[in-house]
């Protein structure tokens, strides 16, 4: 954006993310999240998807990687996104709206050993059926753990995003319980793998829905990402 400068971080902040926001777009990512989010709709079969409308991104990740926290730390609200203490407990896409254009959609988790196989096709069934037939699905931000980084049970989740075409950015959580000389070699080890895949979005955000640290860049890059849609 023309005549605006970069927002001032703090020095925390500015270790965990190279990636650089105007004050305005810091402001517009504060208030697409600020207003009244809601459940919209539970799907559990490709049948049940609702019906498209504005744009849409979703959270996809690992079981337990901490989407339901993230998703309640960018909207500000505590209960928004249920937290369960059961591993690959979630089965069903869960959507969200802020009253805004914006749709968030909270994928089931993945890689959970104990979920039959019959669960893990129906889970396959349903979210390439998402994958694929949303046509303003914005991008998927996949969740990645910062204290484990990438693991192999990642790359099934990133193969399907790429068969899909689907754009895709990996976000670090639970960046709170890393040191920041660890962070950053992991910031670096996951954005040299990303390198590799075309789909991917070159660059790693760092989170932590326990302090807040990177909650306003995040919303600050879902905000450019509509800006960009727009033009």
């Amino acid at each position: 954006m023309a005549g605006t400068s970069p927002a001032k971080t703090c020095p925390e902040r500015a270790s965990m993310n190279s990636t650089e926001f105007t004050r305005a777009e810091i402001e517009a990512g504060r208030k697409l999240f600020a207003g009244d989010w809601q459940f919209v709709a539970a799907a559990d079969s490709p049948a049940s998807l609702p019906v498209m409308k504005g744009v849409e991104i979703a959270f996809a990740g690992r079981s337990n990687v901490g989407k339901s926290s993230l998703i309640n730390a960018l909207t500000s609200r505590k209960n928004l996104a249920r937290i369960s203490r059961t591993p690959g407990r979630t089965r069903e896409l869960i959507f969200f709206n802020g009253g805004d254009r914006l749709n968030v959609v909270d994928m089931p988790g993945y890689g959970y050993a104990a979920a039959a196989k019959s669960q893990v096709a129906a889970w396959t069934a349903l979210i390439d059926a998402f994958l694929r037939g949303r046509s303003n699905l914005a991008r998927v931000y996949v969740l990645v753990d910062a204290r484990h980084g990438l693991k192999l049970t990642d790359d099934p989740a990133l193969n399907a995003l790429s068969h899909a075409a689907v754009s895709y950015q990996v976000v670090l959580t639970k960046c709170d319980e890393v040191k920041p000389v660890d962070l950053a070699g992991r910031i670096a080890a996951v954005e040299a793998v990303l390198a590799k895949r075309p789909a991917a979005f070159p660059t790693v955000l760092a989170t932590s829905s326990y302090d807040g640290k990177g909650i306003p860049e995040l919303r600050a890059a879902i905000a450019r990402l509509l800006a960009e849609r727009k033009s």
